[in-house]
């Protein structure tokens, strides 16, 4: 509520603050500490509990989000959408043949770390360590 000129009185806290008060009902629960929006009469209660409003909100409406796709790297988006299209046979295809390479691969590997370990190993001299007289302090 709006205190107009020349009506209410005015109160200034050690702060500096200016509170202007239209009556002394006002005044007393200001200096009682009671807040504004406990007391059902007054603006802010009304504001807080929503009381008054002619005007209803209308909702945004949310635009929903296309999907898009995006390539990424090692593969285009022609690359992604070709695989897409294939039949899933053919993919399974594809993926066992891949995956009949890599075993081959592998045992090729194994052949060749196991040449290596196949050679014997010359085994090193022996050192005999013989023991001295140590000299002491003099």
């Amino acid at each position: 509520m709006k205190v107009w000129p020349g009506r209410g009185s005015r109160f200034v806290t050690k702060d500096g603050k200016i509170h202007m008060f239209i009556g002394s009902k006002v005044r007393c629960l200001f200096h009682q500490r009671v807040k504004p929006v406990k007391l059902t009469w007054t603006q802010t209660w009304r504001r807080e509990n929503k009381k008054g409003r002619v005007e209803t909100i209308k909702k945004r409406r949310v635009r929903k989000v296309g999907k898009i796709q995006k390539a990424y790297v090692g593969a285009t988006l022609d690359d992604i959408k070709r695989t897409r299209e294939e039949k899933p046979e053919l993919r399974q295809a594809k993926r066992e043949q891949a995956i009949r390479e890599i075993k081959d691969r592998q045992k090729k590997q194994q052949a060749q770390h196991q040449k290596f370990e196949k050679q014997p190993k010359q085994a090193a001299p022996k050192v005999i360590k013989t023991k001295g007289k140590r000299k002491g302090p003099s």
